[in-house]
Formats: structure tokens, C-alpha cells, sequence
């Protein structure tokens, strides 16, 4: 398992890469990648490249934990 060095939300960029997404959610880099291909998920492409808005991605995570909740 991978682990993140950031403490608190707040001390995450505003945008995060593959590798980034992957020591924040503990999970492999390619793991990370296909996460950011799914349809629903909040990765934007800019050129070959997939990031994830930090704020974007706290929402997606609410979102996920909720549905989770009520089940």
C-alpha cells in the first residue's frame, strides 16, 4: 500500500497526477489510471494528460461514502 506524506486536505495541490492520486487514495499508479478513465469520475484531460481537481475529487470522494451510507 502506498502512503500519502499529506496530512489534511488542505495540504494537497490543487491538481493531482496519476502518481499523486495514487499515494492519496493508497492504491497502485495504474490502479490511479484507470480510476481517471472511468466515466463519473473527475479527472480532466489536458493534452495525454488526466489530473484531478483537488476540490473535484473531495466532492467525487463525499459522493461515494454517501452511497456507500445508504446502503
Amino acid at each position: 500500500m502506498k502512503f500519502s506524506n499529506y496530512q489534511n486536505y488542505e495540504d494537497l495541490p490543487l491538481f493531482l497526477n496519476a502518481e499523486l492520486l495514487a499515494k492519496v487514495l493508497g492504491v497502485g499508479v495504474s490502479s490511479a489510471y484507470e480510476l481517471m478513465h472511468e466515466k463519473g469520475f473527475p479527472s480532466v484531460r489536458i493534452g495525454k494528460r488526466f489530473i484531478v481537481p483537488r476540490d473535484d475529487l473531495k466532492r467525487w470522494m463525499d459522493e461515494q461514502v454517501a452511497k456507500r451510507g445508504s446502503r
